[in-house]
């Protein structure tokens, strides 16, 4: 390699030294201008970064003697919440949470805080507090068979043992019982063929007995159960006897 070669590797070298050398001075002088002209989170202006340096503050902050002091909205008409709800400031701004349960209308947290006490609550002394139906004189349920349970600002009406609430009212539960059957509910067609002829047989004994007595209107009568008791026999066993060989075959 010539001398001028080298040489002019070198100076190549030496010059992108010097751009890398000044790239960072710049991003350094660049951190420093930042961090000495940064103002505090309060201030949207300032002529340092001191918080008493303040020219001009953010929303939610007011400026005194160059500070950003935070604006209390809930002292202002700025912390206008709905009527069940009190106003809670924050650090530059405000929240409107919910008043509890006993009040209706609060100025803040708890139940000391009430306008008004709610429904099922009742002031004793500074709180509004529960009131328990359940222990007053006046019976809050009305049925002999409820039992009153007392709950957060009401009371429930729950059915005594053995009992469940039918039609808003409570009723004795139904045990399950076993289902008594009736004198002829067993019988077996065998039998009831056996007592079918039973019956017969005592309306044809007094028929015949009217009959030898010479009672004509007995007589027929006799006559006719004989006959028609003869027809259903067979009849009967006709079918019987039919079903049978339709079976075999």
């Amino acid at each position: 390699m010539s001398s001028s070669t080298a040489m002019a590797v070198m100076l190549t070298m030496e010059v992108r030294m010097l751009h890398r050398n000044l790239l960072q001075a710049a991003w350094l002088c660049c951190l420093l201008a930042v961090q000495v002209h940064s103002c505090p989170d309060t201030c949207r202006k300032c002529s340092g970064p001191e918080n008493d340096q303040c020219v001009e503050c953010r929303a939610g902050w007011t400026l005194h003697n160059n500070n950003c002091v935070d604006i209390d909205e809930c002292g202002t008409e700025l912390g206008s919440c709905p009527p069940s709800s009190y106003c809670f400031n924050t650090e530059g701004s405000f929240q409107c949470r919910d008043c509890d349960p006993a009040c209706v209308g609060c100025m803040g947290n708890g139940p000391a805080r009430c306008r008004k006490c709610a429904s099922g609550y009742r002031l004793t002394g500074s709180k509004c507090l529960d009131v328990d139906e359940c222990s007053d004189r006046v019976l809050a349920c009305h049925g002999l068979d409820e039992i009153c349970t007392n709950t957060e600002g009401s009371f429930r009406c729950n059915c005594a043992e053995g009992f469940i609430r039918k039609d808003g009212v409570c009723v004795k539960k139904q045990l399950p019982s076993i289902q008594e059957k009736g004198l002829f509910e067993d019988i077996q067609d065998e039998e009831v063929e056996v007592l079918q002829q039973m019956f017969f047989g005592m309306v044809l004994c007094a028929l015949a007995t009217m009959a030898a007595k010479g009672d004509l209107v007995y007589t027929s009568l006799f006559m006719g159960a004989v006959a028609a008791m003869a027809g259903y026999w067979l009849s009967d066993r006709g079918d019987r006897l039919l079903d049978s060989f339709l079976k075999r075959r």
